[in-house]
């Protein structure tokens, strides 16, 4: 019977993508372990079949498992995830309390792959990949996030897919939970809205021509799939949350704040509808694959 190798990462799509490489090296450093994830199950269908079991786990913990041989903290540094791996009781247990020191600078990827390293496993931040598409859908604007901090104003999405719309690009305006009439608002008077699931949503960007969205899990869906984006920052510097080399534009204008207020941050503000349309037409004019 195989032992366990436990991995708790209970956050958002976004975290999930970025742990990727991390957990890619784990399934490459323990072959003969069954490779547990506790996370929330709504990305199952993502990121299913990389990994052997999934528990539905959302936060810090507990995690409902009696027992396992190596426990991986790619949750965070608190006291609660850390509690949590321990009550399960591993042989090992690897995170930032047991290894190296947390460093608040350092790339969302890189910090899990670096903490694997500290442990003599090799990662590798570029393995982020989970295929590519087409590039024949049409260009997704995705206005949503997790808080209103990173949510660029739904009238200037809306100018830009006016303008996309008329220079005869496809556009789709997507939508997550409870977000509906903030895409209707985004999608302007000619734009397509739609709250697909969140295999349809995979799917839409996988195959588009370009993504334009915030700092969100959406972003980082095209970063899996090489689809071209262009990402809007604002309270969060992209050196900590940014998309790999490839074909994607950051705009951001320096000013850092809080990533939860409840308000668009000032320097999301400062980004002008003329930046974003500028970066959207050299992506879809120059095709990088």
């Amino acid at each position: 019977m195989a032992l366990d190798l436990l991995v708790l990462r209970g956050l958002g799509l976004g975290d999930l993508l970025t742990g990727l490489p991390a957990l890619r090296a784990l399934r490459r450093a323990f072959p003969g372990h069954r490779l547990v994830l506790a996370a929330p199950t709504t990305y199952r269908e993502i990121l299913g079949g990389e990994v052997d079991a999934w528990l539905d786990v959302s936060g810090p913990g507990p995690v409902p498992l009696d027992t396992c041989d190596i426990a991986v903290n790619l949750h965070g540094r608190g006291p609660q995830s850390v509690a949590a791996l321990r009550a399960v009781g591993p042989r090992l247990l690897m995170s930032h309390t047991t290894g190296p020191p947390w460093d608040p600078g350092v790339h969302e990827v890189t910090r899990w792959c670096d903490l694997l390293r500290w442990y003599g496993l090799d990662a590798d931040p570029a393995d982020l990949r989970l295929g590519s598409g087409g590039r024949t859908g049409p260009v997704v604007i995705h206005p949503g996030a997790a808080s209103a901090a990173r949510r660029w104003p739904p009238d200037r999405f809306a100018e830009v897919a006016t303008w996309l719309h008329g220079a005869g690009w496809p556009v789709v305006v997507t939508a997550g939970p409870g977000e509906g009439a903030l895409a209707e608002q985004a999608a302007g008077p000619e734009g397509v809205a739609l709250a697909p699931t969140l295999r349809e949503l995979a799917g839409l960007v996988r195959g588009a021509r370009l993504l334009i969205c915030g700092d969100t899990g959406v972003a980082h869906l095209a970063s899996a799939f090489g689809t071209p984006s262009v990402v809007l920052f604002g309270p969060t510097p992209p050196v900590l949350w940014g998309p790999p080399p490839g074909p994607h534009h950051v705009l951001w204008h320096g000013r850092t704040g809080d990533p939860h207020g409840r308000a668009p941050d000032p320097g999301l503000l400062e980004i002008t509808i003329d930046e974003v349309l500028g970066a959207a037409r050299d992506l879809l004019e120059v095709r990088v694959t």
